[in-house]
């Protein structure tokens, strides 16, 4: 229930793991996530972050820009990252692709950006006008 907001935590910079991601959707296997991984459980599900306890957060809003503003309530760090650290698709850790390795036809050549791709999935990354409107977005929160 929270895929867009696991996304936009990971352009802050943050490991976001996501249930779906991990083909799960059973509340015992999630909480043994968030105890074996050291995380942080989100949810907008009230008894799932109560049987958290101090490990799940329980969000009320449904946008995710409110999401975030609650997240930042509870201060969290809600500003993009200075750049990727990890897939907004797959959460896989990011790399800087050399000067002369060759990009895909969608995105630009490295002579033109800095370009990373995911290690796990093979997403490319690079700061044009998305990167620009998702710091924007994220500013006004």
């Amino acid at each position: 229930m929270c895929g867009k907001l696991a996304t936009m935590l990971r352009f802050c910079g943050y490991d976001a793991a996501y249930a779906l991601d991990r083909g799960t959707r059973d509340d015992d296997r999630l909480l043994d996530i968030a105890r074996r991984e050291d995380r942080t459980l989100l949810t907008r599900d009230v008894e799932l972050a109560q049987r958290a306890g101090d490990r799940g957060r329980c969000l009320t809003e449904r946008d995710t820009d409110d999401q975030l503003r609650e997240l930042a309530a509870y201060g969290l760090d809600i500003s993009l990252d200075s750049e990727p650290h990890y897939c907004g698709d797959c959460n896989g850790p990011v790399e800087t692709v050399p000067d002369d390795d060759p990009t895909p036809e969608y995105a630009p050549s490295t002579e033109e950006f800095d370009i990373w791709r995911c290690r796990d999935c093979g997403q490319y990354f690079w700061k044009g006008s998305h990167w620009e409107s998702m710091k924007q977005r994220l500013a006004a929160i």
